[in-house]
């Protein structure tokens, strides 16, 4: 049997071509912050280096552990990126299960009232009002409570249960299970695309959250990296950076390069956990995007 292959035109060459640039915009300024990074900082200085270090050195990467708060705040980053997700993934599955089910009285108003948020909040000031009564400045738990919930993801999860056979209830009813015993045995084992789709989403937000660490903490050692991150950018004089870190590896070590370590110790690990989590956020996102 004799295989026709469609010949490449030029519209496909144009598209190769658009995509390979677009791509390459993508991908050179994080290749260039991770060359730099490993390049000496004083020689880094020059400019030039675009491909591959020109002086390789890690003496970067030594001042930026040698830090303790830096290994504190990405204690934080960790601590809150992994709690934070698992009791917002659990929460809003929970919540959106209940509303999911039409015997459940008033879901409609709910429904109601979750979706004019999504358009209108209360600002910045009122939020900060309502944490600061609430007690939670200056505690881990400002990163925790607040994100518990999203009515976005709420309707991503409704979406998926309800595509959920009702068979499957029914038969962990008879065998005598409740509604939340049905929810964590049935409900969430089958869930498991959207809820690392889920689980994704809010995984990134919370590790890449800075704003939380600015507005809500004055204790050093309660902000997270990308906060830590922030305000060494923010920082202006290389003295300010330089003070931070032992004077033994602070020779060849500028106020730049520490800051594309930093930049690639901050980045780096949810970059690597993105391509294992990729195939569920592929499918968890298109069921739940599906109606009945």
């Amino acid at each position: 049997m004799r295989l026709h292959h469609r010949s490449t035109g030029l519209f496909d060459w144009a598209n190769i071509i658009v995509m390979l640039i677009i791509c390459f915009l993508t991908i050179y300024p994080i290749w260039y912050v991770l060359i730099n990074s490993f390049n000496e900082g004083t020689d880094a200085m020059r400019g030039g280096i675009y491909w591959y270090p020109r002086v390789f050195s890690l003496e970067n990467y030594m001042a930026v552990f040698a830090n303790d708060g830096l290994m504190k705040a990405f204690g934080i980053t960790v601590a809150k990126t992994v709690l934070g997700t698992s009791l917002h993934v659990f929460f809003t599955a929970m919540v959106a299960y209940a509303v999911s089910r039409k015997e459940v009285i008033g879901r409609k108003v709910y429904l109601l009232i979750g979706t004019i948020t999504l358009f209108f909040s209360g600002g910045l000031i009122p939020q900060y009002l309502l944490i600061r009564d609430l007690g939670l400045l200056d505690t881990f738990w400002v990163y925790i409570f607040p994100a518990m919930f999203s009515f976005f993801d709420l309707i991503i999860f409704m979406t998926f249960f309800r595509e959920i056979p009702y068979g499957l209830e029914e038969a962990a009813k008879i065998d005598g299970a409740n509604d939340f015993s049905i929810f964590v045995r049935v409900i969430i084992p089958v869930s498991m695309p959207v809820v690392a789709t889920i689980a994704l989403f809010h995984g990134v937000y919370q590790w890449n959250d800075y704003f939380s660490g600015v507005i809500y903490i004055n204790d050093p050692s309660l902000q997270p990296i990308q906060t830590y991150l922030y305000r060494i950018v923010a920082l202006s004089g290389s003295n300010q950076i330089a003070s931070a870190v032992p004077s033994v590896v602070t020779k060849t070590v500028t106020s730049q390069s520490i800051k594309l370590a930093t930049m690639v110790v901050a980045t780096l690990p949810i970059v690597f956990v993105y391509p294992f989590l990729q195939k569920y956020f592929v499918k968890g996102f298109m069921i739940g995007s599906l109606k009945e």
